[in-house]
């Protein structure tokens, strides 16, 4: 089983419902990605202090100008990303804003003063945590690529899978619908939606729901925050209107918060609060899936 926790919407609450949800199906062999490269945290659910692993992942380029630069400010003038800037009398590369284009290397009128060479697009750690293996991605600063690097991250959850650490493989998505989200969708058997009781989280729900149905992938609707927002109904009404099938209704709780700064997921920290008790109903249909 490839079963992905997705939303549209930051903030909703999908690592706190995947943390738990991995943390209750710990004994059906759960490799836990996480595949938020821009901002990872469900490490801090569990509660990793160290990484048993970590490597670098070569997959952007930047340029350089050294020091035969004529500093005539044509490159200047072709770079749409505002990477190059003056100083000492020299042309400069900001790193953090370069997409390594090459746009400047081709307009440059001084054979090798520009060069474009592999950086480091970001990092992959992974750590083996009491509720089974976790991969998890960081984006460097201004880097691109994020969707190559939850692309690795599944092809190591997979190897996970094929050696035997693993039976499945669970996936805390990123917010929105860009790369990072497709990439996570990628070979996915279901999807759990996660919204709160909103207009805005309807908005972007609608948005990951559609997505899931270009891929053919059957989805399913949590509601987090339940109570939040008394008499919305819009989520009900996307629901019934799409034939979503809503999985449980996840209240609003101090429960939650106090759980994230303990670093445990909420099930552990607070068994029997209310949130953590629907959160069990929802891991037993889950639990059917596998």
């Amino acid at each position: 089983m490839d079963l992905v926790i997705a939303s549209g919407k930051g903030g909703v609450g999908k690592s706190t419902f995947t943390g738990s949800l991995i943390t209750l199906l710990k004994d059906y062999g759960i490799a836990a990605v996480d595949a938020d490269a821009e901002a990872p945290n469900l490490h801090l659910v569990f509660n990793v202090q160290h990484w048993n692993e970590e490597r670098e992942v070569i997959a952007a380029h930047t340029a350089t100008i050294n020091s035969s630069c004529i500093n005539c400010g044509v490159c200047d003038s072709v770079c749409i990303y505002e990477a190059i800037y003056e100083a000492d009398g020299q042309r400069r590369i900001k790193e953090y804003l370069c997409e390594g284009c090459g746009a400047c290397k081709a307009v440059c009128p001084v054979e090798g003063a520009i060069e474009i060479s592999p950086s480091v697009s970001g990092w992959i750690r992974t750590a083996f945590t009491p509720y089974g293996p976790l991969v998890s991605a960081e984006l460097d600063v201004g880097k691109p690529n994020s969707g190559k690097l939850v692309t690795e991250e599944k092809n190591i959850a997979k190897e996970w899978v094929k050696e035997g650490k693993a039976k499945h493989i669970i996936v805390d998505a990123a917010a929105g619908i860009g790369c990072q989200v497709i990439a996570s969708l990628s070979g996915a058997n279901k999807a759990i939606l996660i919204a709160e009781p909103t207009p805005s989280s309807l908005s972007d729900l609608m948005r990951a729901y559609y997505l899931t149905q270009h891929f053919r992938i059957e989805s399913f609707l949590v509601i987090n925050k339940d109570g939040i927002n008394p008499g919305y109904n819009g989520l009900e009404k996307f629901a019934r209107e799409n034939g979503v099938e809503i999985l449980g209704r996840i209240p609003y709780h101090s429960a939650v918060p106090k759980s994230l700064s303990s670093m445990r997921p909420l099930v552990e920290f607070m068994p029997e609060s209310p949130p953590a008790r629907e959160i069990r109903k929802i891991a037993e249909v889950v639990r059917g899936w596998l």
